[in-house]
């Protein structure tokens, strides 16, 4: 039997704002999100269990930020970011050919769902 890769977890929601800083200064405010200087917030919606790496973000972007064109964007973790490509090009799916990798942040890659909306894919960095 084929292994079927999945994701593992919500990794972030990022969306487009007006004024991002003062939408995180309003979360941050009225509902106790730890939003940072950089607009964000780290760990915002559910804490990682121990044994799985990486972390969950919250981001509002500038409304003419080009990471994302649509109003939103969600990112999932997932162990095995090549093995989950291939399968979403071997059905189909649209999956941009570029992946980004870093030593701190993990590697990243996108595809875009039926509805339009572009999706990250996210392999968090090996705990060592």
């Amino acid at each position: 039997m084929t292994k079927v890769e999945k994701v593992l977890g919500l990794g972030g929601v990022f969306f487009k704002a007006r004024d991002p800083q003062a939408l995180a200064d309003w979360y941050r405010t009225h509902l106790g999100l730890d939003a940072k200087d950089f607009g964000g917030a780290f760990g915002a919606v559910i804490p990682f269990a121990e044994r799985e790496p990486g972390y969950q973000v919250w981001t509002a972007f500038p409304a003419s930020s080009g990471y994302f064109p649509t109003p939103f964007m969600v990112n999932f973790r997932v162990a095995n970011l090549d093995a989950m490509l291939a399968q979403l090009r071997a059905a189909g799916v649209v999956v941009d050919d570029a992946i980004e990798a870093s030593d701190d942040f993990g590697r990243f890659g996108w595809a875009v769902d039926p509805e339009g909306n572009r999706i990250e894919l996210w392999q968090p960095p090996a705990q060592g």
